[in-house]
């Protein structure tokens, strides 16, 4: 049952995503959701949901498959190694740490898209774009925190 949940959450979340825009910037909700489940789930659980993420989005997108489930799953993974093993969690850590995984998912898809295929915008909006997901997901950095153990 409680596949079937998360498996609603992710297709939500993508749908969500879709629709949403600012300044013409739709925001990486995904990489929230893939941080989220690094922080409470752990490095593996992180890195698999994570990529079970990447996959289905980029399996939505009609690209090539690999982008997203590369850099999700090290979102995933990350975002467990930040929370538990280097750092002691604060509200500030939270908001660093899921802006700049956000800019590491985002430049890794870029990057990824401009490699192997066709370079999906020009160098100047892909930062612009980056930075806009950024600041649109580093609020949210301030709920997310692990369990205490």
């Amino acid at each position: 049952m409680n596949y079937i949940l998360w498996a609603v959450i992710i297709f939500f979340t993508i749908i969500i995503q879709g629709s949403v825009s600012l300044f013409d910037v739709t925001p990486n909700f995904t990489a929230v959701l893939a941080y989220y489940l690094g922080v409470k789930r752990g490095k593996i659980n992180g890195m698999f949901f994570g990529s079970f993420i990447g996959i289905v989005e980029d399996s939505l997108s009609y690209t090539f498959l690999g982008p997203n489930l590369l850099s999700k799953g090290m979102i995933g993974y990350l975002s467990s190694l930040i929370s538990s093993k280097l750092f002691i969690w604060t509200p500030v850590l939270g908001i660093i740490s899921i802006s700049i995984l956000t800019i590491t998912d985002s430049f890794i898809v870029f990057v990824s898209r401009s490699v192997f295929d066709i370079m999906p915008v020009s160098i100047g909006v892909a930062v612009f774009i980056i930075l806009i997901q950024s600041l649109l997901n580093a609020p949210l950095g301030i709920f997310i925190k692990p369990d205490e153990k």
